[in-house]
């Protein structure tokens, strides 16, 4: 079943702030992984294997490159997650 906007959202927001140590209130859609956190390379792709496996997604190299912001991030998972 696929999951609602929100709750991808919600789970995605955690994850940042779990794994960068960011305050959850300060995330927002427009959060920006290249310049609002302190993301690496190397963070960002460990964050996109667990944003799959989290929401049972595959996020080709190209088309994360393009997956800049929270919401960005979001709106590609409720596209292409599967059932």
């Amino acid at each position: 079943m696929a999951m609602e906007k929100d709750a991808i959202y919600n789970m995605m927001a955690d994850e940042i702030a779990q794994r960068f140590n960011v305050n959850r209130d300060a995330i927002t859609p427009d959060l920006n992984f290249l310049t609002d956190i302190d993301a690496d390379s190397i963070d960002f792709v460990e964050l996109v294997l667990e944003v799959e496996d989290m929401f049972n997604v595959s996020i080709s190299d190209e088309d994360a490159e393009s997956l800049v912001t929270l919401q960005q991030t979001v709106d590609y998972i409720v596209t292409h997650q599967t059932t």
